[in-house]
């Protein structure tokens, strides 16, 4: 179950503003996180809290395949993203970050900013529990479910490669 207060932004949010490419040459990620979301809203990083949510309108990570965009929002803090679309490589680049994202067309009329929003990712239900609305989405595949626990694609296939040397498979 992921928990948290809403950021709201509109549609095709791009990679640009969730991390500008000047800030590509940091790899610590404290010093990522201090700008995440820079581009569009300089009060994010310093604002956002553990667990918060982004909800957003369509083509979220629009733009560059940069990874870093979705690391500097996992680095911050953020709990899940939610938006009535995402652009398929950003999607992706999330997943690779164990930064969950979930996909429900129409969502960002349905919740405001600083609403707090559940989300269970196994059943596929977005409670807003401000508003009291609940809605429904397909429930994410119990695979990207595993990869996000484990915090990413990386440390998902180590553990699985690790699995295989366990019981003497190559």
């Amino acid at each position: 179950m992921i928990k948290g207060r809403v950021w709201k932004y509109e549609k095709n949010v791009d990679t640009d503003v969730i991390y500008p490419g000047r800030y590509l040459v940091h790899f610590d990620p404290v010093e990522v996180a201090k700008h995440a979301m820079e581009g569009i809203d300089s009060e994010f990083a310093s604002k956002v809290k553990l667990g918060d949510i982004i909800v957003a309108g369509e083509n979220f990570g629009t733009g560059s395949a940069r990874e870093q965009a979705a690391m500097t929002l996992k680095f911050a803090g953020l709990g899940a993203i939610i938006a009535d679309s995402f652009s398929r490589t950003f999607y992706r680049n999330a997943i690779n970050n164990g930064l969950p994202v979930i996909s429900l067309k129409g969502v960002s009329l349905e919740i405001k900013e600083g609403d707090v929003v559940e989300i269970d990712l196994e059943k596929g239900e977005i409670k807003n529990l401000s508003s009291g609305k609940e809605l429904f989405t397909s429930p994410v595949p119990k695979f990207i479910r595993e990869i996000l626990a484990v915090g990413g694609a990386i440390p998902y296939y180590q553990a699985k490669l690790k699995e295989q040397d366990i019981h003497g498979h190559k």
